[in-house]
């Protein structure tokens, strides 16, 4: 009787621990929809329903995105190593478990289709803005993005995200935080050096190339 008694108490303390560690799982689902009711207000209001991000105010996709990448831009944003004056209280509201929990959430999303509007651009900036994606400016020391972010600029692990498919607007903005060294948060310093050495019209014209590719790579497929 003694025995089986404590078989039913070890019992019992698993059903309670299992329950325990459940419920501590964040719900990643419920903070992108609703916020996590303590400062963080839903994901979805400015970056969608379906992780696709809103072109024109420049807040970027996050559907299947890398999610150590996610996770690292998350945890750099509430440590205050990538500053971001919207992001920043946001990251701090969540605990280090929602950050990892919402990384993993988005990174499991499908790639979006395709639904922002071509951005027009003229002959030249295409020209321009393919050869520094592809190929990149030698006699600056610049080399062709996809050379770190993939062919076609899909995106290669957790240290070089996606640029096919971002809004222009979002990679224009990211080009010149680190062009003036508002983000810092590359670990080698590479895009603080490639971005110095572009200017306005190239920032345009590559960030213009890149939003016009798909987000999949060709067929737009991951």
């Amino acid at each position: 009787m003694h025995i089986r008694n404590r078989r039913l108490i070890f019992g019992a303390s698993m059903v309670l621990c299992t329950a325990a560690a459940g419920a501590a799982t964040p719900d990643a689902a419920h903070i992108a929809a609703a916020g996590n009711g303590r400062g963080a207000p839903p994901c979805a209001s400015c970056h969608g329903v379906a992780g696709d991000g809103q072109a024109a105010a420049g807040f970027p996709r996050l559907a299947h995105l890398d999610a150590g990448y996610l996770q690292r831009q998350l945890d750099n944003f509430a440590d205050g190593s990538r500053a971001n004056a919207t992001m920043a209280p946001i990251a701090k509201s969540l605990t280090a478990a929602e950050r990892q929990a919402l990384a993993a959430y988005y990174a499991g999303m499908p790639l979006p289709a395709a639904t922002q509007p071509p951005v027009a651009d003229s002959g030249s900036d295409r020209a321009r803005g393919e050869q520094l994606a592809t190929r990149g400016r030698w006699s600056q020391q610049v080399p062709g993005c996809v050379q770190c972010h993939g062919p076609q600029g899909v995106g290669v692990g957790a240290h070089f995200p996606p640029l096919a498919g971002q809004s222009a607007l979002y990679i224009a903005n990211q080009l010149r935080a680190w062009r003036s060294g508002t983000r810092r948060n590359d670990p080698l310093g590479l895009m603080q050096h490639v971005a110095s050495a572009l200017d306005d019209a190239d920032i345009r014209a590559v960030s213009t190339w890149f939003a016009a590719q798909p987000a999949g790579g060709k067929g737009g497929k991951p």
